[in-house]
């Protein structure tokens, strides 16, 4: 804090000092790498939408947009490239450009004091990268580090839902499928499946037609045979629930469906339980809305999840072919709460932390 005195009056014979105090001002500076693409865009939407304070806004995109301007709270901002970006040295830079664009700038970000907020896979399971739901494990990011993955999408929803059951009773296993929407491969994709559905020939995004169809491919095939997609589902589940033992297995399957993603969850668990207390544990979770009243025809689905943040559960029940093991219908908007929302609540958490106010953030200094 700095004090001022600026001048000096009197009234009779009594002086009065007149006294201003300069406290520190927080002067913020977002990047947003890949802020024309579908998440990128929202990503913005976003950070309006949660009255995010943003002084200074870097768009970053491809050298085909460089110079164009972009309208963010009421103001132009011009479109740089990531060089130019990284010389700005902004506080914050939420990554959205694909994996090899994040292995490659994200370091050299971090290299210039920026905290990095990566949708991409490239450093998810990086053993000093915290993989974070902010509902979940906040308490993995520390000042030290500077690069902070985003969960893939699936993933986040399936985790908010485990999270609260696992503290209460302990997973066994875990048998995931997902029925995953096309804005979760991008723009090409939801342009394929419009123009199949116009009847026009499409720049295909999938090795098959997707508009009538459901395609058991995410992402590329590995050699055990699972998709990457599945794996990723597998090994960061472990990584943010920390639990590395944890018997996941997973079936992930494309749809054409716009308005997010759905997952068929099975779960076995270490001890007996009453459904209505999984029912009443799940309404209690932060992030989380039960919608489950099958009598009136009351359960989650994308057409209803779309454009929201939180993670709908519902057609709880006990799986009758099995011990202390129960079924859920999980549902989230994926370019929402499956990465653009979960990364600006991960900005939001990292501000609030005590050591973020640095003194290149300060006035004065």
């Amino acid at each position: 804090m700095e004090l001022n005195i600026v001048f000096l009056k009197t009234i009779g014979s009594v002086f009065f000092v007149n006294v201003v105090l300069f406290f520190p001002i927080r002067i913020m500076k977002i990047a947003i790498v890949g802020a024309t693409g579908l998440v990128g865009t929202k990503m913005l939407e976003i950070l309006t939408e949660r009255n995010f304070v943003v002084d200074e806004l870097i768009p970053v995109a491809s050298q085909t947009s460089v110079g164009k301007k972009l309208n963010f709270a009421d103001k132009e901002w011009t479109i740089v490239d990531l060089q130019s970006a990284v010389d700005s040295r902004p506080d914050i830079a939420l990554f959205s450009a694909g994996g090899a664009v994040s292995k490659e700038w994200a370091p050299r970000f971090a290299e210039a004091g920026t905290f990095v907020i990566d949708n991409s896979s490239a450093w998810r399971m990086a053993d000093d990268v915290p993989l974070v739901v902010p509902e979940i494990n906040t308490h993995t990011i520390t000042e030290a580090t500077k690069i902070i993955a985003n969960p893939n999408c699936s993933t986040i929803q399936l985790v908010l839902a485990l999270y609260p059951i696992n503290k209460a009773y302990g997973i066994k296993r875990v048998l995931v499928s997902t029925y995953q929407s096309i804005t979760g491969t991008g723009v090409k994709a939801v342009n394929q499946m419009n123009a199949e559905r116009d009847g026009n020939l499409a720049t295909m995004a999938y090795p098959y037609a997707i508009d009538k169809n459901c395609l058991p491919h995410c992402d590329v095939f590995l050699d055990n045979g699972y998709t990457k997609e599945e794996m990723k589902i597998v090994e960061e589940s472990r990584k943010i629930l920390e639990e590395p033992k944890l018997r996941v297995s997973a079936t992930a399957v494309r749809v054409p469906v716009v308005g997010g993603h759905s997952e068929s969850v099975n779960l076995e668990l270490n001890s007996a339980f009453d459904v209505s207390e999984i029912r009443t544990l799940l309404s209690q979770t932060e992030g989380i809305t039960v919608q489950d009243n099958p009598d009136t025809n009351i359960y989650p689905m994308p057409l209803f999840a779309h454009d929201k943040d939180d993670v709908f559960v519902g057609r709880i029940r006990r799986d009758e072919s099995n011990e202390n093991t129960l079924n859920m219908w999980v549902v989230s908007d994926n370019l929402r709460k499956g990465a653009a929302t979960n990364a600006v609540q991960i900005a939001e958490k990292l501000i609030a932390m005590p050591w973020f106010l640095k003194p290149s953030m300060t006035t004065g200094n």
